[in-house]
């Protein structure tokens, strides 16, 4: 089963995916995806508010967030990572359960990289934003950094998120029965 919708300009179909009995989500994924993640990150930069940083959560927002640095020719933008890596000077992090993930994980940032962040206007980007839980670990790791949360932005705003005022995104997903038809 698969959901048709135009995004960016592009005619895209995501695969739809079974969360549990009765919801099916519909899977937005821009890896490998050239020409759609060009689009996406020229449609959100349309509308995005002024900032110095970009920051998105590993790994299915890193496309866009790299695209969007460079069409605005940034000379650096930040990931949390999902594991320390052996080249952070020292890390702090936040927990997240995303609606995508059967558990909780920790996002981690070097603190060589918050320090960059503080008091600096930091954009939140990410591919899809559903129950918030991503955007909350981001939120918490920017703010424990020192910076300015100045937007939060996603391609795809899907169930829920779509009636939040706090976020910026290009398109609506909804949510899906297990037949494929959406939920009301």
């Amino acid at each position: 089963m698969y959901y048709s919708m135009n995004i960016a300009g592009i005619e895209h179909k995501l695969p739809l995916c079974k969360v549990t009995d009765d919801l099916y989500i519909g899977a937005f994924v821009v890896f490998g995806n050239a020409k759609l993640t060009v689009a996406c990150a020229r449609e959100l930069l349309k509308i995005a508010p002024d900032y110095d940083y970009i920051i998105t959560a590993e790994a299915k927002g890193i496309p866009l967030a790299h695209e969007m640095a460079r069409q605005n020719e940034d000379e650096t933008y930040f990931i949390a990572r999902k594991y320390p890596k052996l080249y952070m000077s020292g890390v702090f992090e936040a927990t997240v359960r995303s609606i995508t993930t059967d558990k909780v994980q920790t996002l981690y940032l070097d603190t060589v990289e918050a320090e960059q962040m503080q008091g600096k206007r930091i954009l939140i980007v990410d591919d899809v934003i559903s129950t918030g839980e991503s955007l909350h670990a981001l939120e918490e790791l920017v703010k424990k950094a020192g910076g300015n949360i100045v937007g939060k932005m996603a391609v795809l705003a899907e169930g829920d998120a779509q009636n939040r005022p706090d976020i910026l995104y290009l398109e609506k997903l909804p949510l899906f029965n297990a037949d494929g038809t959406v939920k009301a």
